[in-house]
C-alpha cells in the first residue's frame, strides 16, 4: 500500500530565483551548492525541472506525494506575494496547498493583519508564516510586534509557521527561547517551526514536551548532524508533533523521504510524521469532511 504523504515545505523553482528559476545566476549556484551541502546524492541540478508548472507537478508525482505545502515569505530582502503562492496552488488544488506571508513591521501592523486575514479567507491559504530573525533588525519570535499576527492566526484557527535556522544572518536570532512565551499567551494557536531551530535541538525539543501546540519541521536539517534527538523523541512523546518536509529544491523529495524512512522511526509514528499530523495542522481533514 502506498503511503500518504504532505511534504510541509516544497516551492519550485519557477517561484523565485532564490529557488533555482534562472540557469546562470548567483542564486542558481548556491541552490547547486545548498543541495550539496545538506546530501544530495546525485544530480544538484535536479530541481531544474520544476522551472515549468507542470514540471513541479511532475516531480511531485513522481516523489508520490499526496500533497506539497509550498510556503510563502515575507522579509526586507525577500518577498514571495500571496497572490503568486495561491496562483501556484490553483495550478492543481488536489495536491497543492499554500502557506501565506506577512512582515508587521515591514507592512505595518494594520496592512499586515489585513493581508493575513486576505490570505485566508480570500485566497484559500492554510496558514501564515512569519520571519522575525531575517528582519532588519532582526528580532526574535516572541518580540511584541508580532503578537498582533499571532492573535489573528489564533481567531481564525489557522496555524503560525515560523521560520529560523543556521541561515539566519544573525545567529543568535535562531534561539528557540521565544517560542516559550508565544505558546503561553495563545496555547490555541497552532505553532510550527520550519528547519527545527537546528542545531539547537534539545533547546527546541525541550519547548515542545512543555508545549503541545509547538509543532516541529525541520526539513532538510532532519538528515544533519542530532537528528537522532528528533526522532528519539518522535518514538515517544514527539510523535503527534513532528512533520516531514523536504525542502525541495534544495533537496531532492524522493531522496528525502527514502533518508527520513531510513531514520529508525516507529512504524506506529510514520504515518503521522508523513502524513496525519500535517493534514491536522493544516486543517485539511476537517476540509475533507
Amino acid at each position: 500500500m502506498t503511503r500518504p504523504i504532505i511534504d510541509m515545505r516544497c516551492r519550485p523553482a519557477y517561484l523565485h530565483d532564490f529557488f533555482g528559476k534562472t540557469p546562470g545566476t548567483p542564486d542558481y549556484d548556491v541552490v547547486r551548492w545548498l543541495n550539496r551541502r545538506v546530501g544530495t546524492r546525485g544530480d544538484d541540478q535536479h530541481f531544474t525541472r520544476s522551472a515549468t508548472p507542470e514540471g513541479f507537478l511532475a516531480e511531485i508525482t513522481d516523489a508520490g506525494l499526496t500533497r506539497a505545502v509550498v510556503v510563502g515569505r515575507h522579509t526586507p530582502n525577500q518577498h514571495l506575494p500571496n497572490d503568486d503562492i495561491a496562483v501556484i496552488v490553483a495550478v492543481d488544488p488536489t495536491r497543492l496547498t499554500g502557506i501565506g506571508a506577512v512582515d508587521p513591521i515591514v507592512q505595518g501592523e494594520a496592512h499586515a493583519l489585513a493581508e493575513a486575514e486576505r490570505a485566508i479567507r480570500t485566497l484559500g491559504l492554510r496558514g501564515i508564516d512569519v520571519e522575525p530573525g531575517f528582519g532588519s533588525p532582526p528580532r526574535h519570535p516572541d518580540d511584541r510586534a508580532y503578537f498582533p499576527v499571532y492573535e489573528l492566526a489564533q481567531s481564525l484557527d489557522v496555524p503560525i509557521f515560523l521560520m529560523s535556522g543556521p541561515t539566519t544572518p544573525d545567529p543568535r536570532y535562531n534561539d528557540p527561547s521565544g517560542i516559550a512565551a508565544i505558546a503561553q499567551a495563545f496555547p490555541r494557536l497552532k505553532i510550527g517551526v520550519f528547519h527545527g531551530y537546528w542545531p539547537h535541538v534539545q533547546a527546541i525539543l525541550g519547548l515542545a514536551f512543555r508545549w503541545e501546540n509547538v509543532h516541529l519541521i525541520p526539513d532538510m536539517y532532519l538528515f544533519q548532524s542530532g537528528s537522532d534527538a528528533y526522532v528519539n523523541a518522535a518514538n515517544g512523546w514527539l510523535g503527534d508533533q513532528l512533520l516531514f518536509g523536504s525542502s525541495y529544491p534544495f533537496r531532492p523529495i524522493g531522496q528525502s523521504i527514502d533518508d527520513a524512512l531510513a531514520l529508525g522511526l516507529k512504524n506506529a509514528v510514520l504515518d503521522r510524521f508523513f502524513h496525519d499530523n500535517a493534514a491536522r495542522l493544516l486543517g485539511l481533514d476537517a476540509a475533507a469532511s
